[in-house]
């Protein structure tokens, strides 16, 4: 099997801004009080923004600010990760983007809080549209380079694939934890490493020459495509939020089968053989039950056993919808527009 280890250590990233210096500067450090003056400045002044889904900096800063939870970026030092003036930090990004996010996402009609009426509503709400859509575009369309770009925007959450949800293991009880329990034993390859689907996406990316070290294409990452892994890691790490969190993995896992098979298909076309294919085949079939369980057992016994979660469980489905949709809407633009969807260009891995 081929190896699972990275080849490359991501350097650390390019500033976008006043607050994303000023934490890339802190947090390679050792902590030190002195070293966050002017952090809740800095915090006030990116904040002032017109949309801050779209803003560089602050995306990047709070990418920055969970991969200290994560412990994704091993050039950051772990000993901020509680100080008190990076999670005021955070909190304050957060509930901006929170509130955005609750600005611009489309809530549909409540269902009943029962487990069917849940998950009728969920696949309702996630049913396959006629559309543009980036899985089409790479199953007919997509050249080479475009292949590659659509792996680095991916590997951006993939090469984590499940972790933001995974925060609201110990937030939930009974049913709804058991059954999300269920769905990430799967992701993490139900006990065998070879199968951990963040690892078999590693393997796909090394099959197109490019480097599969976690966070070695965050330079490249548009602001859109950071604030969708910032918005599952502010849902999972968020106790108030797990609602929201049960309701994203519920639309995510949905809405996964069906394009998956497209993604395939797509690289298929260029030739690769299964060591690349594997990922999206994978998915085709583990999603199409997860998407049962996530429906019913998970979303459905949750909003049955807590109501008063429905309202975010919902919020955290058509979030997830949304923010996908605008990420989309970016590489297809830049696609039919003959320019990379990228935000600079990227290398090949060595």
């Amino acid at each position: 099997m081929t190896d699972l280890l990275p080849r490359t250590t991501p350097a650390l990233f390019t500033a976008r801004g006043q607050l994303s210096e000023l934490l890339l500067d802190v947090l390679t450090d050792e902590p030190d009080d002195a070293l966050v003056d002017g952090l809740a400045e800095a915090t006030e002044a990116a904040l002032m923004t017109d949309d801050v889904l779209r803003d560089d900096d602050v995306q990047l800063s709070l990418f920055l600010l969970y991969a200290l939870a994560y412990g994704s970026v091993p050039a950051l030092d772990a000993g901020w990760e509680w100080h008190p003036a990076l999670i005021a930090a955070r909190i304050r990004l957060e509930r901006t983007m929170e509130a955005r996010l609750r600005e611009i996402v489309p809530m549909p009609d409540l269902p009943e809080p029962t487990r069917d009426a849940v998950a009728q509503s969920l696949f309702e709400l996630t049913a396959p549209t006629h559309g543009p859509s980036v899985s089409r575009f790479v199953a007919k369309k997509a050249d080479r380079e475009q292949l590659d770009e659509f792996l680095i925007i991916k590997s951006i959450y993939t090469l984590r694939e499940a972790d933001p949800h995974s925060w609201a293991i110990p937030r939930l009880t009974g049913r709804a934890k058991a059954a999300l329990v269920e769905i990430q034993s799967d992701e993490y390859g139900g006990g065998d490493p070879g199968r951990v689907h963040a690892a078999i996406f590693a393997q796909t990316m090394r099959g197109c020459g490019l480097n599969d070290a976690y966070g070695a294409y965050v330079d490249c990452a548009p602001a859109i495509v950071l604030a969708a892994l910032n918005m599952m890691s502010m849902f999972g790490l968020n106790h108030r939020l797990r609602g929201a969190t049960v309701g994203h993995l519920a639309a995510f896992e949905m809405t996964s089968s069906l394009p998956n098979r497209s993604y395939g298909d797509g690289f298929r076309r260029h030739g690769f053989g299964t060591d690349v294919t594997w990922y999206f085949d994978e998915h085709v079939e583990a999603d199409a039950v997860h998407e049962q369980i996530a429906g019913r057992d998970l979303a459905g016994s949750l909003a049955e056993d807590e109501p008063d979660l429905l309202p975010d469980i919902v919020f955290g489905a058509a979030a997830c919808l949304a923010v996908d949709d605008l990420v989309g809407a970016h590489i297809l633009e830049s696609w039919d527009a003959g320019r990379s969807a990228l935000r600079q260009s990227a290398g090949r891995a060595g």
